[in-house]
């Protein structure tokens, strides 16, 4: 069966987020603890929910990571969201799926003022039905949340014509906690490793691949 519902996630898949993301990830470090590190150090926030990174990664209770958003936000809300590029060959690939009648959808640990500012800053607006992240009072954040609220709205009934697509391993896990396969992207900030190791049903190592599968499966 061909994938009738593509999911997409946003950071890492889409577009390459990695400047805005850390440095707004420093700002808040450096705010909040005055904490001073490597950009290059602050890439492993890309993916995972906010809240759980600062609390995995600097030891945060939950309070202070909530405190820590806050403070990331300041500068990501106008700085940080366009220091931002999409990937190379994606904006072709949407415009090949679409052609062939895919319903497409963006599903996001971001939140989703941020996640369709972004998507319509690329001008990509016309390629998906539903843009859908966390909200900014930090529910919704799991990954399998996003990706039910999205087979909600678009009245899936048929899972097995879904597919969820994302760098990371919390996309994949997602996927698998709502039923539908999912399809691993190398060239994004998850390793062919934790791919592998979350469950993908595919891996593709660069977005051409991703196209093949997406229009031959």
């Amino acid at each position: 069966m061909r994938y009738k519902y593509i999911l997409f996630d946003l950071d890492g898949t889409l577009t390459d987020p990695v400047i805005g993301i850390t440095k707004s990830v420093a700002h808040a470090l450096k705010k909040m603890k005055n904490i001073e590190v490597e950009l290059e150090e602050l890439t492993k926030f890309i993916g995972p929910p906010l809240l759980d990174s600062f609390i995995d990664f600097y030891g945060f209770s939950e309070v202070e990571a909530k405190q820590a958003i806050e403070c990331y936000r300041e500068y990501f809300k106008d700085e940080g969201i366009y220091e931002n590029e999409i990937y190379d060959g994606i904006k072709a690939m949407l415009e090949k799926l679409d052609l062939e009648g895919k319903e497409m959808a963006v599903a996001t640990s971001k939140p989703t003022v941020f996640a369709e500012r972004i998507i319509d800053y690329f001008g990509l607006n016309q390629y998906f039905k539903v843009v859908l992240g966390s909200h900014l009072d930090g529910g919704r954040t799991k990954k399998s949340e996003v990706i039910e609220a999205v087979l909600e709205e678009l009245e899936i009934q048929d899972l097995k014509e879904v597919v969820m697509i994302g760098d990371r391993k919390h996309d994949i896990m997602g996927a698998k906690h709502t039923g539908i396969d999912s399809i691993g992207v190398e060239y994004g900030y998850g390793s062919y490793e934790e791919l592998e190791s979350a469950g993908a049903d595919f891996i593709a190592c660069n977005v051409s691949e991703l196209s093949k599968i997406l229009l031959n499966h």
